[in-house]
């Protein structure tokens, strides 16, 4: 199979994995690539349309039999190379591997072999597949542009084919994970005129290239939501509800989907998610959330300057995921029943503000990096939040929380509002930063020190008496619009 080979200028946030792929085929000799990534991510249509077709051969394997795939992938390359390929002058993977690395092509070729991970029918399997490559990739040849890319989408077994003991340790050139898009790049793929829209874009549909790609932006927004995603037939409803029954290994899939269901729903402790889930806070549970977090579905954070025994806090980390998690199923025999339209307006429009106050924190930390360089920002070492209590017992909540790679912590206040906030926002943040501070917090000391800055993000402004009374404090601080976040970098 190839694809359609695109000018470097027609890729969306792929640009340097385009250019390092296409140094590695035109260095001259043999290189081994490794590129993973979950599910619609875009892994395949990047690999398929960075180079010719006539310098491209891709093997997609499918969730069949080693045997099968072994005759498919001889069956696509007679067409690619229009060679007679009989299957029984190849019967081991050593072979078709000596044929694959001995293709005389008056072109560099790169030769792809997709879902990797399909070639055998488990990790021993394929750990016998990757050696018999090892056995056929140390035999010598002469030095040719060729460059073989093994890609997949079970992350932890492809990242296994690189580990220490590995058949393949070593051999990689080049190693990477595909993520999803970031906040500016999905909305160029869905370039709503309005930026509110377009934050909201990525909170509801998150980076994946394959949900971006199925909306209409010469419709609103919220046509879009409730076709794609709340319809029992949307296409992107479909994808997510289907995405753990399509992970490797993944067994009781239904707990799963409980414990993400509870996370989505504000249980960030473990505790939490054990009774919101109906499950019990024992060693299971554990494993489960650890395997969640290594396959990308949560993310697990502690408070900023934490010890290692205290608790965890998850969060979903898909914004699609925690979009369906949080309206869609719960709501899934309504949307059975009755007009996608009507469940929208009566039980999720309300809510969707709220909702996409922790997606626009995600998106200001987008933007800090994106920003950074030319904003001469200073670099955060690790972002975080905090949430606690001061010495009286009251509770605090900091948007931010950033110690610097230099000096200092930025703190500040993220605000998903409509109307332009005021100078109270500025005020009610020294105030928490002071507490925590009593409260005996080292990074709240840093924090409150002249040189850490302060950063304010608000999607409706800011009241003009805002910066003058923040500017006031002596610090550096940084005010950030929606239309700060969406200026070219």
């Amino acid at each position: 199979m190839v694809g359609r080979y695109l000018d470097p200028e027609a890729l969306v946030d792929r640009e340097l994995e385009a250019a390092e792929l296409r140094a590695l085929l035109s260095a001259g000799a043999p290189k081994l690539a490794l590129l993973t990534g979950r599910r619609r991510v875009g892994k395949t249509w990047l690999l398929t349309h960075i180079w010719p077709p006539n310098q491209c051969f891709l093997f997609t394997a499918s969730r069949t039999s080693p045997e099968l795939n072994r005759r498919q992938l001889l069956a696509d390359l007679e067409r690619f190379t229009g060679q007679d390929l009989p299957a029984e002058d190849f019967p081991t993977w050593r072979t078709v591997f000596n044929l694959l690395l001995d293709l005389k092509t008056s072109e560099p070729l790169a030769v792809v072999l997709d879902e990797f991970q399909y070639l055998a029918e488990d990790d021993t399997g394929l750990a016998r597949v990757a050696s018999e490559l090892n056995a056929a990739w140390e035999r010598p040849r002469p030095p040719k542009p060729f460059l073989m890319v093994l890609a997949g989408s079970a992350v932890g077994t492809m990242r296994g084919l690189a580990a220490g003991g590995a058949p393949l340790y070593g051999r990689f050139n080049w190693q990477h994970q595909l993520a999803p898009l970031d906040y500016w790049y999905a909305g160029e793929l869905a370039p709503y005129e309005a930026l509110r829209d377009r934050a909201t874009v990525y909170g509801v549909f998150g980076g994946t290239p394959r949900y971006l790609s199925t909306l209409a932006t010469s419709e609103p927004l919220e046509s879009n939501i409730i076709r794609q995603l709340l319809s029992p037939r949307g296409e992107v409803r479909l994808l997510v509800e289907t995405a753990l029954d399509q992970e490797e290994g993944l067994r009781d899939v239904s707990t799963y989907n409980a414990i993400l269901r509870a996370v989505a729903r504000g249980a960030t402790l473990r505790n939490e998610i054990a009774q919101q889930a109906g499950l019990t806070n024992d060693t299971g549970l554990r494993d489960k959330l650890d395997r969640l977090v290594g396959l990308g579905y949560l993310r697990s954070s502690r408070n900023i300057g934490a010890k290692v025994n205290s608790p965890v806090r998850y969060g979903v980390n898909d914004p699609a995921l925690r979009f369906y998690q949080r309206f869609v199923q719960p709501n899934s025999s309504a949307l059975e029943r009755e007009d996608p339209a009507l469940v929208w307006a009566e039980a999720i429009r309300n809510s969707l503000p709220s909702y996409m106050g922790f997606e626009f924190e995600s998106i200001v930390r987008q933007a800090y990096g994106r920003l950074g360089l030319a904003h001469e920002l200073p670099i955060v070492k690790e972002w975080g939040t905090w949430q606690g209590m001061d010495r009286a017992g009251r509770g605090l909540e900091i948007d931010v929380v950033a110690p610097l790679l230099s000096s200092g912590t930025l703190t500040g206040s993220i605000k998903w509002n409509e109307t332009p906030i005021g100078a109270d926002v500025h005020y009610a943040h020294l105030d928490m930063l002071t507490r925590a501070a009593h409260a005996g917090q080292a990074w709240a000391h840093s924090a409150l020190e002249e040189g850490s800055p302060l950063l304010y993000a608000a999607a409706g402004g800011f009241d003009p008496s805002f910066a003058k009374y923040a500017k006031g404090s002596g610090k550096r601080v940084i005010l950030w619009t929606l239309e700060d976040l969406y200026a070219p970098a």
